[in-house]
């Protein structure tokens, strides 16, 4: 019987291990070649296409739309949505001057509402409509302009159309407005190259990181702004003048008062005693023709207690304001996000009514900061100086903390421009920097190249109010640039390629990688 059984084999046979890696080493070698091949067959195909002729990139519009169709629908849709915006204010401010003088029942009479004798915004909505129409119109058409010209997509693009675009700014006609736009658009920019050295770790300033940051630099440059308010008014614009005169509850001849005795300049005492003279029981002391310091019974000659002013002063400012913010808050959201008002009505208004309470709480404690500086100086010193101005509009600053923190930042690099402003006259008036005609409008080409710059390239630095804002009135059509060259079927076998060669201990070590590591971006101080 064992002649029938099968005879077992001495050793188990090898398992063909040889053969295997034989087989992957022929694999890994064939895709050397494969990959070797394919990046000098792109590489022909750009030599051909940099020598050769070529086509310019596609335009960032509609296919079946023409580049001039194209620039003039975004030149009448940005210039119909800022003239609206405009209009729409006026119109809501002079509701609230209606409903003031208890005239209810005119807010129903068109006649008395929108009449051109108590709602002229007509040519002021008509240039920036121009403005902002204009810009986006010709932005647009000199981008297409220039991939056909040049023959490619690169950031020099959008420098130059927005650089060229700029020129819109013309059709402001005060040269105050112009140069103020344009510093404020400087700010933007230097706001957003500082975030972007921050962000790739080439540079960064002592003291980014404090909380507060933003609260220092809008204190700072309202100590400039009310300086000059109070001691070089004619270095400010004047509807900014004539806002923080009717905001501020001191008249014009104290201030001028103030600013004379500072000076060391004689006090006009006749006007002075004709203003006090209309006032309601004025109760203040004769006044000398050099004072060493204007009393406080000048500066509110309604009251003689110092708290019940300021305190009357706070209040006054909130009734006075609460309509403009307000209308600056609704009015914009509504033209801006139709349909978010169309879906959710009750929530806009009750957003923009709790908006307007905070801001103008704000505006209404520093009025009451500045006035209490004022007369806490008068209770201490017998000498005055134009110091103290510069030290109360820094001090009542702090009321911005009532603000919310991603509005502080907005509200520093708002103010900062007219600050900037300011300073700019009195040097140019003392001869200390040269006074150049129209340079405000090189300086805003200059400012809006930069800016387009940013906003297709690097977004993330700018600030999310100023990219969404833009965006809007560029009809949205503003993509990101156009990806590089070559992605097609060969470009994604490349790069599964490199995914299925790339050694285990990196992969452990991308995906241990901390968020902040990934997305560094997130860590730019946005305002």
């Amino acid at each position: 019987m064992a002649s029938y059984l099968p005879e077992a084999p001495s050793s188990p046979p090898s398992p063909p291990l040889a053969d295997t890696s034989d087989a992957e080493r022929r694999l890994r070698e064939a895709e050397d070649r494969l990959r070797e091949a394919i990046e000098e067959l792109q590489r022909r195909q750009r030599r051909a296409a940099a020598c050769g002729p070529q086509q310019h990139p596609p335009c960032h519009h509609a296919s079946d739309e023409s580049c001039v169709a194209n620039a003039i629908g975004n030149l009448c849709q940005s210039f119909l949505l800022s003239y609206g915006v405009r209009v729409g204010i006026g119109i809501l401010l002079r509701a609230f001057k209606l409903a003031r003088r208890q005239s209810y029942s005119s807010l129903l009479d068109l006649k008395q509402l929108v009449s051109e004798k108590d709602l002229i915004v007509r040519e002021e909505a008509c240039r920036v409509g121009l403005l902002f129409g204009g810009f986006t119109g010709s932005y647009h058409a000199l981008r297409c302009l220039l991939r056909k010209l040049r023959k490619k997509e690169t950031p020099l693009n959008a420098i130059l159309a927005g650089s060229v675009a700029g020129l819109s700014i013309l059709a402001l006609d005060d040269s105050n407005r112009r140069r103020t736009l344009a510093l404020y658009l400087l700010a933007r920019v230097a706001q957003s190259a500082y975030n972007s050295a921050k962000s790739k770790n080439k540079f960064h300033l002592w003291g980014s990181h404090w909380r507060h940051g933003d609260s220092l630099l809008f204190s700072l440059a309202c100590a400039q702004v009310m300086y000059a308010f109070v001691m070089r008014p004619e270095s400010l614009p004047k509807s900014y003048q004539d806002f923080i005169q009717k905001t501020g509850p001191v008249a014009k001849p104290v201030y001028k008062a103030v600013r004379d005795c500072c000076r060391g300049f004689p006090v006009d005492i006749t006007s002075l005693s004709a203003y006090l003279a209309k006032r309601r029981n004025s109760n203040y002391v004769k006044l000398e023709e050099f004072p060493s310091i204007v009393p406080c019974s000048v500066v509110h000659p309604d009251t003689s207690s110092c708290l019940a002013h300021n305190a009357r002063a706070t209040s006054a400012t909130f009734r006075k304001t609460f309509p403009l913010y307000f209308s600056l808050t609704f009015v914009p959201f509504v033209v801006l996000h139709l349909q978010k008002f169309m879906d959710a009505p009750a929530r806009t208004c009750w957003l923009a009514v709790k908006g307007a309470v905070r801001s103008t709480s704000f505006l209404s404690a520093f009025v009451g900061i500045f006035q209490g500086v004022i007369c806490l100086h008068r209770k201490v010193a017998s000498k005055d100086h134009k110091l103290v101005y510069w030290i109360a509009g820094g001090l009542s600053a702090l009321s911005v903390l009532i603000e919310k923190k991603a509005r502080r930042g907005e509200l520093a690099l708002y103010v900062l421009p007219r600050a900037g402003d300011s300073l700019w006259y009195i040097l140019v008036n003392r001869h200390l920097l040269p006074d150049i005609k129209n340079a405000e409008v090189f300086l805003f080409c200059v400012c809006m190249g930069g800016i387009m710059y940013y906003l297709e390239h690097e977004p993330d630095t700018m600030a999310p109010f100023l990219r969404g804002l833009i965006r809007r009135f560029l009809a949205s059509r503003i993509s990101n640039p156009s990806p590089p060259p070559n992605r097609n079927a060969s470009y994604t076998y490349l790069q599964t390629i490199d995914v299925r060669n790339k050694p285990k201990s990196q992969e452990s070590r991308e995906a241990n990688a901390s968020p902040s590591a990934k997305y560094n971006l997130e860590s730019i101080p946005g305002l």
